[in-house]
This record gives structure tokens, C-alpha cells and sequence, in this order.
């Protein structure tokens, strides 16, 4: 067995008492982009189905972005479903990081839910998430710390939702150019402040993240 095969059969493991126990729908759900600076917040919801065997999910950002992209249609072509939930830097700065991020993976379960319910008649019976609880979410749920690296479901969420906020922030960047967008994805790097500096701010930034920028 090599350590992809390992760590396949590890997170399988971590989720094999949650089938026993009777669950037949196990939604994992991850966010990505709550430290940037600008763009959304984005997350995802996923629903695997028990032989998944793809090898190399894991936490995203242990993954290499080539990898990263294969996985992440391998796990939208053999997902039982999926969704996806984003809030924008509006939101964020309206209500908070914390907040946002929660409405944003809320809304993921709400679309691989609808998703799941299209397709079969039924609907996701429990939901992991990555450090995190959404009471506002009614389903039987369970935070788990480290839980990309853990859980089969999670891992996968992770990538579904940094691609696709990857993809976002390339796109960006021709729109907003000077940023370096396309390679910070919105994270304070120092091309990302100096763009600021001589730019100003644009319409995806996070006027909450940027506070300390006003002195100067």
C-alpha cells in the first residue's frame, strides 16, 4: 500500500462509523478565503459515494494546483453531489468573516441538498464540517478539528472550493489587473499592497480587511 493508497483507506476509516451508524448521505463542507483581502469567501458542499477510491484528496492546500484541478472534475464527475455557497466582499464587511462564511456554507449544503433531492428523492442526512457549526443549518452535524485531513468528504470539499476561488481570482485579475490576483488570490502580498498603493482599492476589496491601510 503506498501512502496515497494509506491515506484513502485512513479517511475512509475516519467515516466508516457514521455508515454503521446508519447514515446513508455524508455531506463534507470546507471553506476557502476567509484571510484574503479581497474577492469572496467560498465553499462547498460534498456527498461521496462509499467506493470513492480517487487517490491523492486531501487538504487542498497540501495538494500542488496541477493536481489539484485533476482531482477536483474527478470528484464533481463521481460525487453523488455536490454544491457550492459564496459570499462576497460586501458581505463580509456587512456582517462579518465568520458570519459570512457560515451564510456561504449554508448555502452549499442548501444546493448539493436540492442536487441530491433531483436525483434521488432524498436528502443528506449528515454534515461534517472543518472546524466549524452552523446551528441555522438543520441536520445532525459534527465540527471536526483538522477535519480536511480527516474526513474523505471534507478533503474533497476543500479542493471543489479552492478551485473554484482560484478560477474566480484569475478571472479577476484581468479585470482589476496590478493586483497580482492570478497569483496571490487576493492574499496580502507585497505586489497585492503595492497595487493598492498606487491603484487604490477596487470593488472586491474588503474595506474591514483594509483598516490599517487608511493611516497611510
Amino acid at each position: 500500500m503506498n501512502k496515497y493508497e494509506e491515506k484513502l483507506a485512513l479517511k475512509k476509516e475516519f467515516e466508516r462509523p457514521y455508515y454503521e451508524k446508519g447514515v446513508k448521505y455524508l455531506a463534507g463542507v470546507d471553506e476557502v478565503g476567509r484571510g484574503p483581502l479581497a474577492g469572496p469567501v467560498v465553499t462547498a458542499c460534498v456527498v461521496l459515494p462509499k467506493d470513492f477510491d480517487v487517490l491523492g484528496v486531501d487538504d487542498s492546500k497540501k495538494v500542488s494546483e496541477k493536481k489539484r484541478e485533476k482531482l477536483y472534475d474527478e470528484i464533481l464527475d463521481r460525487a453523488i453531489c455536490y454544491g457550492i455557497g459564496m459570499e462576497d466582499n460586501k458581505v463580509i464587511d456587512e456582517i462579518n468573516i465568520l458570519n459570512a462564511t457560515k451564510s456561504a456554507m449554508a448555502k452549499a449544503i442548501k444546493n448539493a441538498d436540492d442536487m441530491l433531492y433531483a436525483k434521488t428523492g432524498e436528502r443528506i442526512d449528515f454534515v461534517l464540517f472543518d472546524a466549524m457549526e452552523i446551528k441555522e443549518v438543520d441536520k445532525p452535524q459534527q465540527s471536526i478539528i483538522k477535519g480536511d485531513a480527516k474526513s474523505l468528504a471534507i478533503a474533497a470539499a476543500s479542493i471543489v472550493a479552492k478551485v473554484t476561488r482560484d478560477r474566480m481570482m484569475v478571472d479577476y485579475d484581468e479585470t482589476y489587473p496590478g493586483y497580482g490576483f492570478s497569483s496571490n488570490k487576493g492574499y496580502g502580498t507585497k505586489a497585492h499592497y503595492e497595487g493598492i498603493s498606487k491603484l487604490g482599492v477596487t470593488p472586491i476589496h474588503r474595506m474591514t480587511f483594509l483598516k490599517n491601510l487608511k493611516g497611510e
